[in-house]
């Protein structure tokens, strides 16, 4: 019988030890993963040359000269406001616009622009455009480039001073990848 007593404590302390190990045991699993990232070509824009209404002139109750936004822009008048033969130079402003080949932009321009003669005497221009458009945003091509018109609509009073005007600080034109 003390055989048997012993036979069955160490049964019941191996069966004990065996369902205490699994209910004390901890359920884990462990995978891992890389972490990637890839830089792109910064987006930069350079102005390459200025907004040019070339000559105008006005008169009575004033007027409107149109600039288109291409690379050849042309104009047009509404109102009082007329465009002599010799037409000054006439163009688009244009930039460069460089980054990441086949990337998409947004193009944000300013809603208007004054220009002085820097005697006090102004006028405004209004209903700036680019090409492409700021609504549809540009894409650079697969070189990583893109060139960016723009213009725009200038009024003029019936009494606008002759003169040359110029802007008394540039306006700015602003990219940023989608």
């Amino acid at each position: 019988m003390n055989k048997t007593v012993r036979i069955f404590s160490a049964i019941a302390i191996a069966a004990f030890s065996a369902t205490a190990t699994k209910s004390f045991a901890q359920q884990s699993s462990t995978d891992n993963a890389d972490a990637h990232a890839t830089v792109v070509t910064p987006i930069s824009i350079v102005k390459s040359t200025d907004m040019d209404f070339g000559n105008v002139a006005v008169g009575g109750s004033g007027g409107t000269v149109v600039l288109t936004a291409g690379a050849v822009a042309s104009r047009s008048t509404t109102g009082n406001a007329t465009l002599p033969a010799t037409t000054g130079t006439v163009g688009a402003a244009s930039f460069d616009v460089s980054g990441q080949a086949g990337y998409v932009y947004s193009i944000a321009l300013p809603s208007s622009i004054t220009i002085t003669d820097g005697s006090s005497h102004n006028m405004t221009i209004s209903s700036i455009l680019s090409s492409p458009s700021a609504v549809s945003g540009g894409t650079l091509d697969g070189s990583g480039h893109q060139t960016i018109y723009v213009g725009g609509t200038m009024t003029l009073s019936g009494t606008q001073t002759a003169g040359t005007y110029n802007t008394v600080s540039p306006f700015d034109i602003t990219v940023v990848y989608n």
